[in-house]
């Protein structure tokens, strides 16, 4: 079975949002951006949201976690996919899942209750962390960018 054609995966709280659909859609080529998120699959309103975000001509889909791992391997070589999700978390939950995700970034992290800012858009707490140092024992490399045309940052500083 072929590979899932994956261009990129990114963590980003707002999902898709004008900035990153346009930006990074067209930067890495994507025609498809897969939401993987567990609250939004079943949320319309939501997805109806995003889909007004997305750019002309890209597909979205919104998946759960676990439809995500199910299907993602059904994928057909001309899909160029651009996986969005939520939190280090779910990342993990896909690449333990079978999802062969190579690379990760890492673009807003919200600051809340519990959590230190580690980057410019991004806030960690202990279990985030746990999280990316899981991924980086798996393989996965992380790195730290806002939008394609601002540099990448140190992902150590996720750990510091």
């Amino acid at each position: 079975m072929a590979e899932p054609n994956i261009v990129l995966v990114r963590i980003d709280n707002r999902l898709i949002h004008g900035q990153v659909a346009t930006q990074w859609t067209s930067s890495i080529g994507a025609n498809l951006i897969l939401v993987a998120n567990d609250e939004v699959s079943t949320n319309k309103m939501r997805q109806n949201l995003m889909n007004m975000a997305a750019p002309q001509g890209v597909a979205t889909r919104y998946f759960s976690i676990q439809k995500t791992i199910d299907v993602i391997h059904k994928a057909a070589p001309r899909q160029h996919i651009f996986i969005v999700v939520e939190s280090p978390q779910d990342v993990l939950r896909l690449v333990e899942g079978g999802v062969p995700i190579k690379k990760l970034n890492i673009g807003n992290m919200h600051m809340s209750a519990g959590k230190r800012q580690v980057a410019t858009t991004v806030a960690v707490d202990d279990d985030d962390v746990a999280a990316f140092r899981k991924l980086q024992e798996l393989g996965v490399e992380l790195s730290i960018q806002r939008v394609p045309s601002t540099g990448v940052e140190d992902s150590a500083k996720l750990f510091g």
